[in-house]
């Protein structure tokens, strides 16, 4: 076996998140998006004397649980790579993937409970950002996803399956516009062009839609008439606001400030009775509907904490902290980004909370400034995860119980590993399925003080 020798290898295993895995010459072979099952022609990108690595080429015989992609747009676009994959199948895929990473791992756990499935399999996205471009160098204006193995290539993916309805009915309007305009789409090498991206959010409980174009300040373009053809759109939701994103950076990324075209620019969304103002760049669950599923588990974790106090670090917009509000005696949620925070505060208002308290600042300091010691501590990191120098700093307040949330299992390992070393068990792990058709799972774990 040499780099960049073609072999043909049955995939035997699959590691977290989107790694098939075979055997060959006495090697483990790790090829990037093959599945459990399969026999995949790949191209090997490194070679070691045990272990390999490459990437497919083609798939030579399908697992014998695939099925036909729903999505037309499968096998250009890089986005739901598992769409051939039956959904109970993906929920097994995952929830071993996950107990395997805890076996390699060597951390025990009590009870590692059923994965949850995402209430609704398909049209579960409430927030996209497509990108303009071309399918190839010099071709037609696109706006979609990027093409799969592709930087630069743009595919038109107007009837994405995991895009809300009201989504793609926009996503068409806007292109159809954009090539009408005759304005040319912003070439990233050559910092010229006008069209970068464009954004839809939308609140699935509320039906409350923002819009976002982002251009260069290159050119100007009249947006009257499609402001007015996007009002006049048969949507299952309604337009609240559009706003038009002016962004001379480098940085591939939504991003800059804007002008508000029509409405405003937040939504409302509601999570299992409580109403959030989401402002455009706000995060907020990409799945509504599945971060109830996920908010319902982080307070079943909880229990009756009546007489207890929280301490939820990374609390963003506090929607955590809000909900199990309700079942305990006071939430202290730290955050760094201020306007995050701010939302936390109005929205805490809005839902006439009065046992919630939101921060901006390092939350190490401001922690330290406590006059007291929280009972419970919630986590829910964003992907990149806490690095184990902060988090050991968490783990030295000797609390009784945390509850994680992670986004990223892999991440989770190395502080989990840490929290074993300082005396905390994990009594309760589960997964909950929040993107259905791709290789990422949420991770829920309850940890408890040994005595």
């Amino acid at each position: 076996m040499k780099k960049n020798e073609k072999v043909e290898i049955l995939i035997e295993d699959m590691r977290y998140s989107n790694l098939g895995v075979g055997y060959l010459e006495g090697r483990e072979v790790k090829i990037k998006n093959a599945l459990l099952g399969q026999v995949v022609e790949a191209s090997l990108s490194k070679v070691k004397s045990k272990t390999a690595k490459g990437k497919v080429n083609k798939v030579v015989k399908r697992a014998d649980y695939e099925i036909e992609a729903k999505c037309e747009h499968y096998n250009e676009c890089g986005g739901c790579s598992r769409q051939t994959v039956p959904i109970e199948k993906q929920l097994e895929l995952k929830n071993n993937m996950v107990k395997d990473l805890f076996k390699r791992n060597e951390i025990s756990y009590e009870e590692f409970e059923p994965i949850e499935k995402s209430p609704i399999e398909y049209y579960y996205r409430n927030k996209m950002e497509y990108s303009f471009g071309d399918e190839s160098f010099g071709g037609e204006l696109n706006l979609g996803m990027h093409k799969k193995g592709h930087f630069y290539d743009v595919v038109n993916t107007i009837n994405c399956t995991i895009a809300s309805e009201d989504s793609n009915k926009i996503h068409k309007l806007v292109l159809d516009f954009a090539r009408n305009s005759g304005k040319a789409k912003y070439h990233i090498k050559r910092h010229i062009g006008y069209f970068r991206h464009l954004s839809v959010r939308k609140g699935f409980n509320t039906g409350e839609i923002l819009v976002g174009i982002v251009t260069t300040t290159q050119e100007d373009v009249n947006y009257d008439e499609l402001v007015k053809d996007m009002l006049n759109l048969e949507l299952d939701g309604k337009i609240v606001g559009i706003l038009r994103i002016k962004n001379d950076g480098w940085g591939d990324v939504v991003a800059g400030e804007y002008d508000i075209l029509f409405g405003r620019d937040y939504y409302y969304e509601e999570i299992l009775g409580l109403k959030f103002k989401v402002s455009f760049y706000s995060f907020f669950q990409t799945n509504p509907l599945g971060a109830e599923v996920l908010y319902s588990v982080v307070k079943e974790y909880l229990g009756d904490a009546k007489d207890k106090k929280i301490m939820e670090l990374f609390s963003g917009t506090g929607t955590i902290g809000q909900i199990i509000s309700e079942n305990s005696k006071e939430v202290f949620g730290v955050e760094l980004i201020n306007d995050a925070v701010e939302m936390a505060n109005e929205n805490a208002k809005l839902n006439n909370i009065t046992n919630c308290h939101f921060i901006q600042g390092d939350l190490f300091k401001e922690v330290d400034k406590l006059e007291f010691k929280p009972d419970t501590i919630i986590v829910d990191p964003p992907r990149y995860g806490i690095p184990n120098k902060a988090f050991k700093k968490i783990l030295d307040f000797n609390v009784n119980e945390i509850v994680y949330v992670s986004c990223n299992p892999q991440g989770l390992m190395d502080n989990l590993k840490l929290a074993n070393e300082m005396g905390y068990k994990v009594t309760k792990v589960r997964c909950i399925d929040m993107f259905p058709h791709t290789p990422h799972v949420e991770t829920v774990v309850k940890l408890k003080l040994a005595l």
